[in-house]
């Protein structure tokens, strides 16, 4: 989920309670599987970021100065941030389902998203920057996911036909909002700056800059959270299957359209190039940051198709990826200290090139040097699953 890289809503007004006797709902696979598959595609995003900076792309990518390959490596973390937040809001609806209460649910996303903010401008952003304090405070995806899940704790309030057109409003309308430019001496400018306008905020020490802004994420999880219904006690699996295909299938053609108009959507139009593929990569070129219409479109309609896929799926065949995705936010920490105390490791042997960095000269050994670490972080992710299924303490709810 970068620039640089959460987890866990209701059938009616509010969530049925859990019938007296009935074993609480155990983890779903093919959620912790998808979830599991975008983690794996923002260590790729994370190792480009730490390997392969020397050639650092825009946001739309520049495509007369960035290889295929590059382009196609970065797009393909695209799916990370949307995914993630759409399973988290959904996640946070089984949440309720189980306890059955909208203000145990809005409680705990209040409590959770407080200590993701924290985790941002400590642990997160001293694996980035090696300083506490440092002259830039990165505000990225955690602080993202944190701010959407305290935005989601009033939402969730809200009936479910009300949640799903706010839900909708803010993903598809945001960029109703895109000339709305404000100047840091502006009045709103700071909080503007945290809903759709990237920026440097002042602090007593230097500045923070808000690389994700919130608003069109809030969309993204409240969205997730209206899925809860499809996971509902008595709903048919192939019935939801079927559910979300159609949700998939109908995001991909609305993206088609939309950017196939070539208007209202994103902010950067796609433009006829040399031939198709030139054309194909220009068409697919999306804002991240804030992410357009036709970002969450692209990306989400595949997501819903993957979860249904992986519902189909023997358990055995996604237990690997269930590792990942069943401890998100320690496979988020554990493999962003793993790059940075591997690359000033590597580093501090006298590694490093004439620029001063360790620079891999290929996109395809970010992927393998994504696949190594991977392997490397499989057994304590393994362990942390093993360890929260055997411990009471609440506390492993977090990671």
């Amino acid at each position: 989920m970068s620039a640089h890289q959460g987890a866990a809503m209701d059938a009616s007004a509010a969530p049925a309670p859990i019938a007296a006797g009935v074993a609480p709902r155990t983890r779903i696979g093919a959620i912790d599987a998808l979830r599991g598959l975008v983690m794996l595609l923002m260590l790729v995003d994370h190792a480009r970021e730490f390997f392969y900076l020397h050639a650092q792309v825009s946001d739309p990518v520049n495509l007369t100065a960035t290889p295929p390959g590059l382009f196609l490596t970065r797009a393909a973390s695209h799916f990370c941030a949307p995914v993630f937040l759409l399973l988290t809001g959904l996640s946070a609806s089984l949440y309720g389902q189980k306890h059955g209460s909208r203000a145990a649910t809005s409680a705990f996303l209040i409590k959770r998203g407080l200590f993701l903010v924290a985790l941002e401008v400590t642990l997160v952003n001293l694996a980035w920057t090696r300083a506490l304090l440092p002259p830039i405070l990165y505000l990225q995806v955690i602080w993202a996911i944190g701010l959407s899940m305290m935005a989601l704790a009033a939402l969730l309030w809200l009936p479910r036909p009300a949640l799903i057109g706010v839900g909708l409003a803010i993903m598809l309308g945001h960029n109703a909002l895109d000339g709305l430019v404000l100047t840091p001496d502006q009045p709103g400018y700071a909080l503007w700056a945290v809903l759709h306008q990237r920026g440097l905020i002042p602090l007593p020490w230097g500045a923070a800059r808000t690389s994700y802004p919130v608003l069109p994420w809030i969309g993204v999880i409240a969205a997730g959270y209206a899925l809860g219904p499809l996971y509902g006690a008595g709903v048919d699996p192939a019935a939801r299957r079927r559910g979300l295909v159609a949700l998939g299938l109908a995001s991909l053609v609305a993206f088609l359209i939309l950017r196939g108009l070539n208007g209202y959507g994103d902010p950067h139009p796609w433009l006829a190039g040399k031939d198709w593929g030139a054309d194909a990569l220009s068409f697919v070129n999306l804002t991240k940051y804030p992410p357009s219409a036709d970002f969450l479109l692209a990306t989400l309609g595949p997501g819903l198709l993957l979860l249904a896929l992986f519902e189909r799926l023997p358990e055995r065949r996604l237990g690997w990826l269930t590792v990942f995705g069943g401890v998100p936010l320690f496979f988020y920490l554990l493999h962003l200290w793993a790059l940075r105390l591997t690359y000033d490791g590597l580093a501090a042997f006298g590694l490093a090139g004439p620029s001063g960095r360790i620079e891999v000269s290929a996109p395809f050994q970010i992927w393998l040097i994504a696949a190594l670490f991977a392997l490397a972080l499989y057994p304590a992710c393994l362990w942390m699953v093993r360890l929260k299924r055997r411990s009471r303490w609440r506390g492993l709810s977090y990671l």
